[in-house]
């Protein structure tokens, strides 16, 4: 679950983001940049702009380990990323090596490469609206527009149903595996409802997803639908898709917005969860079944509390006392939405007003 960057590369790592954490470096006043540390990268803030530094790293779904492969991924994130957001993806710079030092772009090597942004106004993140009681429906509205457009142009994605079923019971299995960890000490009895919920609903509902599959609503998404990610001001922009694996990308749009209503209600606005799902379920001409909501939601919050709490199987894990209790406030959320479908119905056929166009 946790990649090692050797020493050799780490080095050379540090001196890349010790140059692009300084104000010169942009032609910058001392004070203007700042830096901030992902899972995967560093990004720098820098005045009006945003530089992304992807980091040598390789798990089981990504691999950034060489140049060649981080600049694929950093061409990847700006082509798939101006789908929601073109005007904030400005392009890929190389930081080059020369004898004084590094530059971005201009002459000398090529050492790494940059994807290069427009700084939003945080104000305006969707997270940051919920905690300031600011969200209103109409901001909903104009995001569920955005998204609907979105869904509709969106590739779908050809899965045969089998390989379809196994990715979902691989990603309850791998769920399993890691909360059940006895290092964590995260509820046991708990974990193994929520888990036996889930494994229930596949069996008995799959041909669900089948029918779903087979009508085309399995398309390449974002992802990643979170709040953070999601800005509303004068226009709405989404930011920071899954470009680095496809396969994660494919999913039902009901299934995305699901998430985001789990995150919503994660962050005290519960309401607004509730707002996007059935909005989004009129705009897209699909009218399901609760039950497959609840799954989605159920399963994306285990997902979360699995991908919160294995942050400790790192060799040195940033802020490592959060991650027990973001995993625990996941699990209460998954909880909620397991005794949904133990009282679901054991059979019954999904309603669909008509094909999404």
């Amino acid at each position: 679950m946790h990649a090692r960057i050797q020493q050799g590369t780490e080095t050379a790592l540090k001196a890349k983001v010790a140059f692009l954490s300084r104000p010169e470096t942009y032609g910058l006043p001392a004070g203007m940049v700042s830096c901030r540390e992902t899972h995967m990268s560093f990004v720098f803030l820098a005045g009006a702009r945003v530089y992304k530094l992807k980091k040598p790293v390789r798990f089981p779904y990504l691999d950034f380990s060489t140049f060649a492969k981080r600049e694929a991924a950093c061409r990847a994130e700006l082509r798939l990323n101006r789908r929601l957001a073109p005007d904030i993806y400005l392009g890929v710079e190389p930081l080059v090596a020369h004898d004084d030092g590094f530059a971005i772009s201009g002459a000398g090597q090529p050492t790494d490469w940059l994807v290069v942004m427009t700084r939003l106004d945080e104000r305006f993140m969707l997270d940051r609206m919920i905690a300031e009681n600011r969200l209103t429906s109409g901001m909903l509205d104009r995001l569920c527009a955005t998204l609907a457009r979105f869904y509709r142009r969106a590739a779908p994605v050809a899965l045969p149903f089998a390989v379809h079923m196994a990715d979902w019971r691989r990603s309850l299995a791998d769920n399993r595996r890691i909360l059940l960890d006895a290092r964590f000490r995260l509820p046991a009895g708990l974990v193994r409802r929520i888990d036996r919920a889930q494994r229930q609903f596949l069996d008995t509902h799959g041909q669900t997803i089948a029918t779903r599959l087979r009508r085309r609503r399995i398309v390449d998404g974002h992802g990643d639908l979170r709040p953070e990610h999601i800005w509303l001001d004068d226009r709405v922009r989404i930011i920071d898709c899954l470009e680095f694996n496809a396969r994660l990308r494919a999913g039902d749009p009901l299934d995305e917005m699901a998430f985001l209503s789990l995150e919503c209600a994660r962050l005290g606005a519960p309401w607004a969860g509730a707002y996007l799902e059935r909005r989004m379920q009129r705009l897209l001409h699909e009218a399901v079944p609760e039950s497959l909501i609840a799954f989605y939601r159920c399963h994306r919050a285990t997902l979360r509390a699995r991908l919160a709490i294995a942050h400790l199987l790192e060799d040195h894990p940033r802020t490592p006392e959060k991650w027990p209790a973001q995993a625990q406030a996941y699990l209460r959320l998954a909880a909620a939405d397991a005794r949904r479908l133990e009282h679901s119905p054991q059979t019954w056929e999904p309603v669909l007003r008509k094909r999404m166009r």
